[in-house]
């Protein structure tokens, strides 16, 4: 069973609300108010959609978040059972700046679809579509999984370009890849637009590898299931951070998840730019109305757009 495909545009919708919320704050240095105002616009949309949605993946836990919390009812209860995985701020930093590529975004799919993963760190290795399944490996060394990279691609390591956070904890990685000649894009937030430009046709990243959110794995994960590419991840957990993930029904500490066990069957993704970036375009604002740009994407509706949308302030 899919999604209906109706619920794209409402949850295109919800982004794009949420983009504007945050919209207001660019430049502003409060992060704070920034994502309170994506929070709130995006569960006011959510509350106006014919589903009962459920938040998997969210703000945080009830006790930390006073909305879009995990485990949080959404919707008139009335539609299909999705579960909702949201970031209403990708890059709280980017729009405190007022720096490149902050987005709103979502993830849903039917109920028990995704992957409930703790927010916790994730170790995380991507790679493009139209690749052998499972070419790349966490537990391969970095030589080895750009050399497998670079002989499916009929090319050589030099011409590989290589995502990753900009940390001290990637120092090694990125030490490894410099002298393998492998081409750098350093980012130093929003490490799921940094997964999706290895589907991107208008960007030269080949991999994205490192560890960041769990939750924006997952994220990155469902859009990455809609354009075919391959993520792989695992949790990286400390001793508090385990004994929650057991309460959640993860066994399997060391488990790697691949695509397929993190996003199963239909899917819909959406995120909605706030400030220019390599991916879309920041909200445009005008006396009447502001534009929002949006990569709206469904798995099985086979839907794979960059729209742009007009709303009346």
């Amino acid at each position: 069973m899919t999604i209906k495909p109706e619920y794209l545009k409402s949850f295109i919708n919800a982004t794009e609300k949420a983009a504007y919320g945050a919209y207001k704050f660019v430049g502003k240095n409060n992060k704070i108010a920034a994502d309170q105002a994506a929070v709130d616009n995006m569960r006011n949309e959510f509350n106006k959609i014919d589903m009962d949605g459920k938040i998997v993946i969210g703000e945080g836990e009830m006790d930390e978040a006073p909305m879009l919390f995990i485990g949080e009812k959404v919707g008139t209860k009335k539609g299909q059972k999705i579960d909702l995985a949201v970031d209403p701020l990708e890059g709280t930093n980017f729009v405190a700046k007022n720096l490149p590529n902050s987005f709103a975004m979502l993830a849903a799919a039917e109920q028990n679809n995704l992957f409930f993963a703790p927010d916790t760190y994730m170790e995380k290795i991507a790679i493009g579509s139209n690749l052998p399944k499972n070419l790349v490996d966490l537990d391969n060394s970095v030589e080895k999984n750009i050399s497998l990279l670079a002989e499916a691609k009929s090319t050589t390591p030099n011409k590989i370009t290589v995502c990753i956070l900009e940390r001290p904890r990637h120092d090694k990685i990125i030490s490894s890849l410099k002298e393998m000649n492998v081409n750098l894009k350093l980012i130093s937030d929003g490490d799921v637009s940094g997964i999706i430009y290895v589907v991107n046709e208008s960007s030269p990243v080949d991999m994205y590898m490192g560890i960041g959110g769990g939750p924006e794995g997952v994220l990155a994960a469902a859009a990455l299931s809609c354009y075919g590419g391959q993520i792989q991840t695992r949790l990286v957990l400390n001793e508090d951070e385990s004994a929650r993930a057991k309460k959640m029904g993860i066994t399997d500490l060391k488990r790697k998840y691949n695509i397929e066990d993190m996003i199963k069957g239909d899917v819909m993704f959406c995120a909605t730019a706030i400030t220019d970036g390599d991916l879309a375009d920041g909200i445009i604002e005008k006396n009447e109305f502001y534009e929002a740009s949006t990569i709206a994407l469904h798995k099985e509706g086979q839907i794979n757009t960059l729209s742009k949308n007009k709303h009346k302030k």
